[in-house]
């Protein structure tokens, strides 16, 4: 039986209770001795550290980090020694660096002790560390770290940083160090094989306005680059790559829309292959190319292979003739200028020349490589997937990226038959987006839940050989950035049962919390990345949440509210060294959030209350304009931390767009205003009800379909109400302060207040209205009359009728009962949970717009399918008493996520729907694409991904009564997050209907 449970249960650590510094890693660190223990710094003193001077210079300069973290942790300095065999220093005992093959260092201790290196000769940056007795001549004890390789050396290193104490953010976010005065490592030390993932990387993208003008002022005189007046520089880049190698990435794409890696600073290129890191180019800009910036600066004539491919092939010659001797991972195909299709015609021709011409230049310059042997790409970005899909390949050692749809869903993986190929596929993903239906680029609006479903799945479908990551500024996806590398590091450790521990690991680790507390974090981020992902910052407008239906906006701001406080109190328990930390990657992106969607919502109430003649209108207008200018100054209150550090970084503009591109300026959300001095047509008092728009007395278009001469509003309640109650509002319509008071012709009605004052300061009152069910039989009617009494003004009263439906159900039903004319389920909270060939429906914790989701697994490679009716199953038992408008039927409408099967045009998403023992209704629910475009309904402002939902509606012609509702798999990755069975009550909301009661 599936089960919710809270949102981020601390179920178990990856790491040892007392040295939670590392995130899913094997721990090897220790900070108190035992006999299992050796010592890196004990009692005052630091063992010396020991290096090859034949060692990649990339393994020398992380050696220094090394022997630097240790000192910042202990205030000892050991000390660092390039040391070769016959200049051995006389030492009881030393910590050992060095790269298998490169570093003769280690081929001497391998050969003196007898050393095993099995485990990781010959793999991709896989390391060793543990402690050898007699290494070398006169040195009686050792603790060596083996790398298989240069980043194999390098990320050892780090690993062993990080659980000192070190961590990676510490510049980047500037995470105090956790400091030790003893510091140990164990005898076993650990261990790591090739990663899940070979090229690892970030791609620095939509750079404008906030990275580039923080890096304008922090890395340059202000005048940038010569040529391209970028201040991406080499200073720079010493920055961002230690965090990328810390973070255990391993490649890069340099931000390119105002700047060109190789030309903004000679020294680039140099830097990143002494750090380490491979480099590549975006999507757009084959062969190490710049694009638009190169060409705007060099070329000659139209980027358009069909007109000028002579030139553009010396183009790219010249390049990679350049990078030759670096580490390069080349892009290789073509897309138009401006990161946009190439000409309309004949595109699968010319772009199977490109890539041939292509080849040319690897053997050219490469003479003497196998052209299998260089690193390559073909990124099948949007038009150009549908390229493939029509027909066109790249050669098979090239390795096939496959994209999502720049929203976090994946839009293709490779099939059975494309999993042979040698240069394997990957996948590019996206945290930040320019583009339709709109930007996302200022806060961090990515779930890690959804994350990990979907860049699983390309684990289990071998897109395994390079996954790069769209970051635009860097800031502020610190978390998200660190667990998709991290997953990618070592994808097994991680399932959906345990990804709450990589959060409360990192809240230790980064704000050294108790354990409590890192729940606690843990939530605030779950909360903050679900509520934005539902719907994006820079999509919400005045209406996205209902201002009157299920009570939807206010339950919105109180969660945000209920957020936001306990950031707060977290953030005023810590330290003050802390606290920056704190604030850049969790109570800013909190406090900012809550904001905007704080003013959006206001905008929206302003806008009601208005048309409903209430003077609180003008209150909502107010708060509007406070929360405006609360935004901008918490954004000022980032640019300020620790001296003006991060000046420029929250430069983003999010209010207020226009169309999908950003906005020039942030603009204040409109708001509407009445005339606070005159009074309201129908006098002082205006009431309004819970579910209604209208407002009573006097005429108004929601009130009923006429319009006018409505009748009194009606409060309908039956026992299973989700609140339990209903409300009435007693607002102000003038200046005019009165007195109030509520009246029940019945018993059986309770008010939770029935007398107050409306003032010009207190000019809304909210009245509960709840029923005793005990004194309640089958349908029963009653009124509540609210008079008034104003100053000078004759007392008005307005009535509102109640009808109260006393439904029952049977004892021995247990499941969900209809409340309010609607049955709604939380997927995760089903009665029985039927596996067929090991496969079943499972929860993933936090995922979705509500609670959580499930979703048929282990997913696997084979792409396993059912016809409707024989595959897995959830059941939900549920109890009806109406149909929609007494015809006979309910109307079942699924909640699915908008993901994409990536098992090609021929295997669609497709789920069953039953109830009791009619035939399972099979739907396919995302509608079929031209080849390189996404499915219709999937953009606009409207659309699937704008929405985070797609909604599969199906009828049934059932009678009331108890019914049981199954859920069937037919294909995998679909992700169902709720169900909502509409009996004819069903109201208009953005999340839908809040859970129904379950008896």
């Amino acid at each position: 039986m599936l089960h919710s449970g809270p949102l981020y249960a601390l179920t178990s650590l990856l790491v040892f209770a007392d040295t939670v510094l590392a995130i899913g890693q094997t721990s090897c660190v220790a900070f108190t001795s035992s006999a299992s223990t050796f010592p890196v710094v004990s009692n005052g003193k630091g063992t010396p550290i020991l290096i090859s001077p034949d060692d990649w210079p990339g393994v020398q300069r992380a050696a220094a980090d090394f022997a630097s973290d240790i000192q910042k942790v202990t205030g000892v300095s050991p000390s660092l020694t390039n040391a070769t065999v016959d200049k051995l220093p006389k030492l009881p005992s030393a910590i050992i660096i060095g790269t298998l093959g490169k570093s003769s260092l280690i081929q001497q201790v391998v050969q003196h002790a007898n050393l095993s290196v099995a485990d990781v000769e010959g793999k991709w940056e896989a390391f060793v560390a543990k402690e050898v007795q007699n290494p070398l001549p006169g040195i009686s004890s050792a603790y060596v770290i083996i790398g298989a390789d240069k980043r194999g050396s390098v990320f050892a290193l780090y690993d062993h940083s990080e659980q000192f104490g070190v961590s990676p953010w510490y510049w980047w976010a500037d995470v105090p160090i956790t400091k030790h005065s003893q510091l140990f490592v164990t005898s076993s030390g650990c261990a790591h094989g090739a990663p899940s993932v070979k090229y690892r990387g970030l791609f620095l993208n939509d750079e404008q306005p906030a990275l580039q003008n923080w890096a304008m002022e922090k890395f340059t005189n202000g005048t940038g680059a010569a040529l391209t007046g970028s201040p991406f520089n080499h200073l720079f880049y010493s920055k961002l790559f230690e965090l990328f190698l810390r973070l255990k990435a391993n490649y890069f794409w340099p931000a390119q829309w105002s700047s060109a890696f190789y030309v903004d600073d000679s020294l680039n290129g140099f830097i990143a292959d002494y750090y380490g890191i491979v480099m590549g180019t975006s999507h757009e800009e084959p062969m190490a190319r710049s694009i638009p910036v190169e060409w705007n600066l060099f070329g000659v004539g139209e980027w358009d292979y069909s007109e000028n491919a002579d030139f553009i092939y010396q183009f790219w010659l010249n390049r990679t003739e350049e990078v030759k001797n670096y580490e390069t991972l080349f892009t290789v195909g073509m897309r138009g200028d401006g990161d946009l299709p190439l000409s309309q015609d004949g595109n699968i021709e010319l772009l199977g020349k490109v890539i041939s011409d292509q080849t040319k230049i690897f053997n050219t310059v490469f003479n003497g490589t196998n052209v299998e042997d260089i690193p390559q790409t073909w990124c099948l970005y949007k038009e150009v997937e549908g390229y493939y899909e029509n027909g066109l390949r790249a050669p098979d050692y090239v390795t096939l990226l496959w994209t999502d749809d720049n929203w976090g869903n994946i839009r293709r993986f490779p099939l059975l038959n494309e999993r042979n190929r040698t240069g394997g596929a990957g996948v590019y993903y996206h945290y930040d987006y320019v583009g339709d239906p709109r930007d996302y680029k200022w806060i961090t609006s990515s779930q890690i839940s959804k994350t990990y479903e979907q860049l699983s799945l390309a684990i289990d479908r071998q897109a395994d050989r390079i996954w790069i990551l769209n970051v635009g500024d860097l800031k502020p996806y610190e978390l998200g950035i660190e667990f998709f590398t991290t997953l990618a590091w070592d994808a097994s450790v991680w399932n959906p049962s345990n990804l709450d521990t990589f959060v409360t690991s990192w809240a230790q680790r980064e704000f050294g919390v108790s354990s409590e507390d890192a729940v606690t974090v843990a939530g605030i981020i779950g909360n903050v990345t679900r509520w934005n992902a539902r719907r994006k910052p820079e999509l919400l407008n005045q209406t996205t949440y209902s201002l009157t239906n299920y009570r939807e906006a206010d339950t919105v701001l109180a969660d945000w509210k209920a957020t936001s406080d306990a950031s707060t109190k977290i953030y005023n328990s810590l330290s003050s060294d802390k606290q920056a930390a704190f604030f850049e990657l969790v109570h800013h992106p909190v406090q900012a959030s809550y904001t905007v969607q704080n003013m959006w919502i206001a905008s929206g109430f302003s806008a009601l209350r208005a048309s409903q003649a209430r003077i609180s209108a003008n209150q909502y207008a107010d708060q509007v304009e406070d929360l405006f200018e609360q935004d901008y100054q918490l954004e000022q209150q980032y640019h300020q931390l620790l001296n003006g550090k991060w000046d420029h970084m929250m430069d983003q503009t999010h209010v207020m767009y226009y169309y999908w591109q950003q906005p020039m300026v942030n603009t204040m959300p409109p708001v509407t205003r009445v005339q606070a001095k005159k009074q309201a047509l129908p006098g002082p008092l205006r009431v309004g009800i819970e579910g209604s728009m209208g407002a009573w007395p006097g005429d108004n278009p929601n009130q009923c379909a006429q319009g006018y001469n409505c009748p009194p509003p009606t409060l309908t309640f039956d026992p299973y109400l989700p609140f339990g109650n209903r409300y009435i509002d007693i607002g102000a319509g003038g200046p005019n302060t009165f007195n109030y008071a509520l009246k029940s012709n019945v018993a059986w009605l309770k008010l939770s207040s029935t007398s107050g004052t409306i003032t010009n300061n207190s000019s809304d009152e909210r009245i509960f209205v709840s029923v005793d069910w005990s004194q309640v039989t089958g349908v029963e009617a009653a009124t509540i009359q609210i008079t008034t009494n104003a100053n000078g003004k004759a007392s008005t009263s307005q009535s509102v009728s109640v009808v109260a439906n006393h439904t029952v159900v049977p004892s021995d039903f247990h499941g969900f009962v209809e409340g309010d004319g609607v049955v709604s389920i939380e997927a995760a909270h089903a009665s029985r949970n039927t596996s067929v060939d090991g496969i079943s429906w499972t929860e993933l914790p936090g995922y979705g717009r509500t609670v959580s989701a499930i979703t048929p697994w282990p997913r696997g490679g084979d792409e396993k399918n059912f016809t409707a009716g024989t595959g897995p199953s959830v059941e939900y038992d549920f109890y009806t008493f109406n149909t929609i408008s007494g015809g006979g039927h309910v109307t079942v409408t699924t909640y699915v996520a908008p993901t994409l099967n990536g098992l090609g045009p021929d295997q669609r998403l497709k789920i069953a729907v039953q109830v009791d023992s009619l035939d399972p209704v099979t739907t396919q629910f995302i509608p079929a694409e031209t080849p390189g475009n996404v499915p219709p309904g999937w953009d606009g402002l409207d659309g699937f991904v704008a929405n985070s939902i797609v909604s599969v509606p199906n009828s049934f012609d059932v009678a009331p009564g108890a019914h049981t509702l199954k859920i069937w798999m037919v294909e995998p990755t679909v992700i169902v997050q709720k169900i909502v069975i509409n009996t004819g009550g069903v109201l208009p909301s953005y999340l839908g209907p809040p859970e129904s009661i379950r008896v």
